[in-house]
C-alpha cells in the first residue's frame, strides 16, 4: 500500500487534488481511500488530505501518519506544520518551490521533486492555483498514478486548461534522486 499526505492551505484545492488521485487510481483498477483534514480555519488555514492506494481492499480509515509521499502545495505551510513528520524511508517529496536549496530536507526523503507550480499555474490558468500542476509533478515523481488519467479527470472537473496544467507539471518538474550517480 502507498500512503500519500498532501499539505496546503484552504482554497488551494488540496481536497480536490486528493480526489483526482483517487479517481485516477480507481480507473486503473486499484483500491483507494481518501480523507481530508481541516483545522479550525477554512480558507487560508492549514489543510491536509490523506490518500491510500493499493491492489487490495484498504481497511484503514485514519490519517496517514507514515507517508510514502508528501505533497506540499504551499511551502509557507512548513512554518506552521512539520510536513516531514513520520516520513518513511525512501519517501518522495513533491513540493511547490522554485528551488529546494534552502530547505532542510531529512535523509529519509530520497526523491525530491520540485516545480514552481504557482508561477506555472498563473501562466497557464491566469491565477495562482497550483494543484493541477502539482498533480503532474506527483505522477512524474512516483509513477503510482497514470498522468493521462490525472489530466483527464482534471480536465473534466476544471476545464481543458487544467488538463494541460497537469501535463506541464509532469514535463517541467525537476526530480532529484538522492544517492544516484
Amino acid at each position: 500500500m502507498k500512503e500519500i499526505r498532501l499539505h496546503g492551505r484552504g482554497g488551494q484545492g488540496i481536497v480536490k487534488s486528493a480526489e483526482v488521485i483517487v479517481y485516477a487510481a480507481v480507473q486503473e483498477g486499484k483500491f483507494v481511500a481518501c480523507f481530508p483534514y481541516f483545522g479550525f480555519e477554512k480558507k487560508g488555514g492549514p489543510v491536509s488530505a490523506f490518500v491510500r492506494i493499493d491492489n487490495k481492499k484498504i481497511r484503514e480509515k485514519n490519517q496517514v501518519y507514515f507517508p510514502h509521499c508528501i505533497i506540499v502545495l504551499d511551502p509557507t505551510i512548513m512554518g506552521a506544520t512539520d510536513v516531514f513528520q513520520g516520513a518513511r524511508e525512501d519517501c518522495v517529496l513533491v513540493i511547490n518551490a522554485r528551488s529546494v536549496d534552502s530547505l532542510d530536507i531529512p535523509d529519509q526523503i530520497t526523491t525530491i521533486t520540485y516545480i514552481d507550480a504557482t508561477a506555472l499555474s498563473e501562466e497557464l490558468l491566469g491565477r495562482k492555483v497550483p494543484n493541477t500542476v502539482m498533480l503532474g509533478a506527483y505522477a512524474k515523481a512516483t509513477g503510482w498514478t497514470d498522468v493521462e488519467k490525472l489530466a483527464g479527470r482534471a480536465g473534466e472537473i476544471w476545464g481543458e486548461k487544467n488538463r494541460d496544467a497537469v501535463l506541464r507539471g509532469y514535463s517541467d518538474v525537476t526530480v532529484i534522486r538522492r544517492g544516484e550517480v
